[in-house]
């Protein structure tokens, strides 16, 4: 079914503000919550977030009075869509046990993304943060099964694999490193755009999470993780918010972000099975459709031609789903690449980069707390923590060892 978001009809703006009864929801039972109904939950919190800081950067930036009523305005409605999606997560949720959503978000995200992504370079960049959150994952399970004695499995059900991709302690890179090609705005499929910014998003938050929640754990091992995981996640905000056309103007930028939280909210409308929480994303649906119909008429006032910036129709609805088997494939071949400026493959095929080295000598000379994770819960357990689900590691040295 095809839907034109321009045409659809939106609540009205000045129906939109709720009061703080409809802002403090139920939170969901942990217990009883399915993982991807989560996952929704902590990716919309971030592309919320995104939004609102967005809008507060064009404020910043924008001398006409009128359109600066209309983002604050916009923005303090979306505002509360923030606040109502996130104080969904119950406040029985350790922090540890939150890290684990947001990172199966990540692996699950990031592999469908990669798997439809019309540009190939893009797909190429996705696939290598891909390996990265996929060992991310696998350290903070151990901490979790290590520290608190759960098993990361009763989280992420049998949905996404738990086991090393590439491992963390290769993951830092001189920041020249982290820098990619960006997109041309003009010639780029729409559903690239819409792809990278919602991963910028996603990303953005987990970086944002970890900075403000690593120093709240009281065992410094565990301080130590979030630490060093937190400076991969810059390291992928930086990478993804590259790929951006840095010649889009303000007003193309924030169609783009208003026109990303329709598809977004409309996609996980189709999925949501919750009857809670299904509400949620329709009423949202309906508030940022208008948000999307007025910035668009002040836009074409501007001289903008909405068309050619965003499509009449929404894309295909984006999924969460098991990657199991897209995960493993990329694990298989991809395992050991590198990056050299915006290249990235096989560390023989790459110019040569003292800069990597220099960076690895630097950081881990005295050991990385990603590693030393594991290996404490090898001395605690006899072995490491891992769900595999699909068979044996398809990396033979990555394959556990007691």
């Amino acid at each position: 079914m095809s839907v034109n978001p321009f045409k659809e009809r939106g609540i009205p703006v000045e129906k939109q503000l709720r009061n703080w009864q409809e802002l403090n929801v139920k939170p969901y039972d942990k217990n009883e919550v399915h993982p991807y109904t989560k996952a929704r939950i902590i990716l919309m919190n971030g592309v919320e977030v995104e939004g609102a800081i967005f809008s507060h950067q064009f404020h910043r930036n924008c001398p006409d009075m009128e359109l600066k009523k209309q983002l604050a305005l916009t923005r303090r409605v979306e505002q509360q869509q923030q606040k109502v999606i996130n104080w969904l997560s119950p406040g029985d949720e350790t922090p540890l046990e939150t890290t684990i959503g947001y990172e199966q978000v990540a692996v699950d995200l990031t592999a469908f993304l990669a798997a439809n992504v019309p540009d190939q370079y893009v797909k190429q960049v996705f696939d290598f943060g891909l390996l990265e959150d996929f060992d991310h994952l696998y350290r903070y399970a151990n901490l979790l099964e290590m520290t608190q004695g759960i098993k990361a499995e009763k989280l992420v059900g049998k949905l996404t694999e738990i086991t090393p991709g590439r491992p963390t302690i290769k993951e830092h890179r001189h920041p020249y490193d982290d820098l990619r090609k960006p997109m041309n705005r003009m010639q780029a499929d729409p559903l690239t755009k819409l792809y990278v910014l919602t991963l910028l998003a996603g990303e953005q938050q987990t970086m944002n999470f970890y900075m403000n929640l690593g120093n709240t754990l009281q065992d410094q091992i565990g301080r130590g993780l979030y630490q060093e995981i937190g400076m991969i996640e810059e390291q992928h905000v930086t990478q993804y918010g590259a790929l951006l056309d840095p010649e889009c103007s303000w007003m193309e930028n924030a169609l783009l972000h208003e026109y990303n939280e329709c598809w977004l909210y409309w996609s996980f409308l189709q999925e949501e099975q919750d009857r809670q929480v299904k509400p949620i994303w329709e009423l949202h649906l309906g508030m940022e459709l208008t948000h999307l119909q007025n910035l668009s008429k002040v836009a074409e006032k501007m001289g903008i031609d909405v068309n050619a910036v965003l499509p009449q129709t929404f894309p295909a609805p984006l999924q969460f789903k098991s990657q199991v088997d897209y995960v493993r494939e990329i694990i298989a071949t991809q395992v050991d690449f590198n990056a050299c400026e915006t290249e990235i493959g096989p560390p023989d095929q790459l110019p040569e980069n003292p800069r990597y080295a220099q960076v690895q000598e630097i950081l881990n000379q005295k050991g990385s707390p990603t590693e030393e994770i594991i290996k404490m819960n090898q001395k605690k357990n006899g072995h490491d923590y891992r769900l595999e689900l699909a068979g044996q590691h398809p990396v033979k040295e990555l394959r556990q060892k007691k």
